[in-house]
């Protein structure tokens, strides 16, 4: 174990390189599968670094060793769920690569994709067990918001979605790009965050402070996501569609345009557009930080870590485009 992550004054970057440092040991030791193994190489450990912020912050850093080994696991096993998650994600998107490497199923078959994510699946769910049943509850839970956000997503962008084209006002479309992006994202920052205190055996109340806390990151952090790849020119039309349709002041709706007049739209509003997205990002990102603050989660140095990792994580994702909130 990494003693550093037990630290009495611990320092935001420290916290997150000596957490990584615990978590690929952790890895190692406990997933044996090389191709599952090279399924989680290269990620930026994200949900499972907020997993172990949130125990560390409500355990005020005084957990005992087998306690802290206990909580790595069960990082591991959101790391694992997560990625099982873009396994599948890459193959409804047609996704060639994934983390500067071909995805999985372009080496591996389709087939062997889906069903190595179902193992994945299965292989977290053991683990979550053993953690006891409100562990294994939100395990279950937590997959059931992603799913249903990937299909509404699917829904969506389908060809014949008629919803876009036909019925849709303004407000619906854009409700519905934020129930895609709640339920895709940030229900599981919310549930990794609840992961972490039911590791420290917290009250409710304290549950539902750090629950709601993960999910105005997991927003902030989507919100950052597309704004990144718009930024680069990926048009994606469950970003792009209700953005332009609640920026639109003549009353007229984006429906059932090609894909090079929404392109024309895009331009068009694209200042707009960023203005829009740093607000909202902002918004969330303040949410998450007084959260953070409340007196329900006990004084410690790491509740001094969870007010600063929101803008943290944010503005590293941000710096590719040069912007920070």
């Amino acid at each position: 174990m990494n003693n550093n992550t037990t630290s009495q004054s611990p320092n935001l970057k420290d916290f997150i390189e000596n957490t990584k440092i615990d978590l690929e040991k952790k890895i190692e030791e406990m997933i044996t599968d090389k191709k599952i193994a090279a399924t989680l190489e290269g990620g930026k450990r994200l949900r499972p670094l907020l997993a172990h912020l949130s125990f560390k912050a409500c355990t005020q850093g005084k957990e005992k060793p087998d306690q802290h080994e206990k909580a790595l696991e069960g990082a591991v096993v959101i790391e694992l769920a997560h990625a099982a998650s873009l396994v599948h994600d890459d193959i409804i998107d047609n996704d060639m690569e994934r983390r500067g490497k071909p995805a999985f199923h372009v080496n591996n078959g389709i087939g062997s994709a889906i069903l190595t994510g179902h193992k994945m699946l299965i292989i977290g769910f053991n683990i979550a067990l053993k953690h006891g049943k409100d562990w294994a509850k939100l395990y279950i839970d937590s997959w059931n918001e992603i799913v249903n956000g990937e299909l509404d997503e699917v829904t969506f962008n389908g060809k014949d979605n008629n919803y876009l084209k036909e019925t849709a006002t303004k407000s619906q479309i854009f409700k519905t790009y934020y129930k895609i992006i709640d339920l895709k994202t940030a229900a599981l920052f919310s549930s990794v965050c609840k992961a972490g205190a039911i590791e420290a055996n917290v009250s409710n109340e304290l549950l539902n402070i750090v629950a709601d806390y993960g999910r105005e990151i997991g927003l902030a952090y989507q919100l950052a996501d597309d704004l990144v790849d718009l930024a680069n020119g990926e048009m994606i039309d469950s970003v792009v569609i209700p953005l332009l349709n609640r920026l639109k002041n003549n009353g007229t709706e984006i429906k059932g345009l090609k894909k090079r007049d929404i392109q024309k739209e895009f331009e068009k509003n694209k200042d707009k557009i960023r203005e829009f997205y740093i607000e909202e990002i902002k918004k969330h990102v303040i949410k998450a930080e007084k959260l953070s603050r409340s007196k329900i989660i006990p004084e410690s140095p790491y509740k001094k870590l969870l007010t600063e990792f929101p803008s943290y994580i944010i503005n590293e994702m941000l710096k590719e485009i040069n912007i920070a909130v």
